[in-house]
């Protein structure tokens, strides 16, 4: 190992994902709902995780409405975190109360190997910024800097990024109010900005971009304008960070869908079973490996 392999190593997570803006000038941050899905991501070269509330929502199969706690949350990122190096973005949703509460996931979530938190400026309980006809209120500004001055207070390690996340355009309230909300969150103490769009093209989110002249970095989600792509997203000059929001839960489950259709229209797995990974690449994934090797040197 060299000397930089070795202080990579030993530094924090956030100080990693810091240092990889930097150096990357953007970086490419996968959601992930389980620590299979995470190493998956880190195997085809993502910058970082999205540790996603609507992904893990799904998983249980529930609708991203506040119904998930933050126990289960931070138990899934918990056990993200220990099976993956790359840093992890968590998704706090509104922060799961008022600035109290907000306090109390800074802590628990730093503990528990987290980069950086994602804290929105919606009501709770929240709907899903993308679903059609969602209610999406705002809590006042000066409220929401009351959560952003609250995070950065309870943050041990200064290089964990507290990113603030303005739903107005979500909630259909203009660029002059996402503008408005974006600077007094970075008055309040923010690092990063994550301005959300659901519309259909990029020029919601372009314009706002070309419109922003504060000094922090901006997060975006492409999810409802996918023809933003990485080439473009550099051009524009002031986004630091893509998330690709639930690209793993839609994978997982487009491929579950072909794949139990073809066994039933088939009528069995003779068909199917070429198409799909051998079990030795689950074992792989598992590190089965490593418990043989353990299983060689330990039992007598």
């Amino acid at each position: 190992m060299t000397t930089r392999q070795a202080q990579i190593q030993a530094q924090s997570p956030a100080r990693t994902l810091r240092e990889k803006m930097v150096s990357a000038g953007l970086v490419r941050i996968m959601a992930t709902h389980s620590p299979l899905s995470a190493r998956l991501a880190e195997e085809a070269g993502f910058d970082g995780l999205w540790a996603s509330g609507f992904e893990l929502s799904a998983l249980y199969g529930l609708a991203d409405v506040s119904l998930i706690s933050m126990t289960q949350h931070l138990d899934m990122v918990r056990a993200i975190a220990e099976q993956s190096r790359l840093p992890l973005v968590a998704d706090l949703d509104t922060g799961f109360g008022n600035a109290i509460n907000v306090v109390h996931a800074v802590e628990q979530y730093q503990r528990a190997g987290a980069a950086a938190v994602v804290i929105e400026d919606k009501t709770f309980p929240k709907v899903t910024s993308l679903a059609v006809d969602g209610r999406q209120e705002l809590v006042r500004i000066a409220e929401f800097q009351g959560k952003i001055e609250a995070a950065v207070a309870a943050r041990r390690d200064p290089d964990f990024l507290i990113i603030a996340r303005t739903e107005a355009l979500i909630a259909g309230l203009g660029q002059a109010e996402a503008l408005t909300r974006a600077a007094a969150y970075a008055e309040a103490g923010a690092d990063m900005i994550l301005v959300h769009s659901k519309q259909k093209n990029p020029d919601e989110i372009d314009s706002f971009v070309k419109a922003w002249t504060g000094t922090l970095p901006i997060a975006i989600v492409p999810t409802a304008y996918p023809q933003l792509n990485e080439a473009r997203i550099r051009a524009l000059g002031k986004i630091a960070m893509v998330i690709y929001g639930n690209h793993a839960i839609r994978a997982a489950v487009t491929a579950m869908q072909d794949v139990f259709a073809r066994i039933i229209a088939d009528g069995g797995i003779h068909a199917v079973d070429k198409n799909i990974v051998p079990v030795d690449e689950i074992f792989r994934l598992q590190r089965m490996d490593q418990i043989k090797a353990a299983e060689r040197k330990f039992l007598r």
